[in-house]
């Protein structure tokens, strides 16, 4: 089994992001089971804001911005 694209995904965040600072954490629906990635964005987003995966930056680590769409 490969691995599966996360970009293009909704999540929602479960620790806050700090922009160029750190790296929060998103939950996604991924293979049919939540899975918790670091996610990383340009500003700072709180904690429970929903999130569009717009790229990745290894395995585990994913690029988001701020979504008003539904989870995934």
């Amino acid at each position: 089994m490969g691995e599966v694209s996360v970009v293009g995904c909704v999540g929602s965040l479960i620790v806050a992001t700090r922009g160029d600072a750190g790296a929060g954490e998103v939950l996604l629906n991924v293979r049919g089971a939540k899975e918790a990635y670091l996610a990383w964005s340009d500003q700072p987003l709180a904690r429970g804001t929903t999130v569009l995966v717009i790229d990745t930056r290894g395995a585990r680590t994913v690029v988001v911005e701020p979504w008003p769409g539904l989870d995934c």
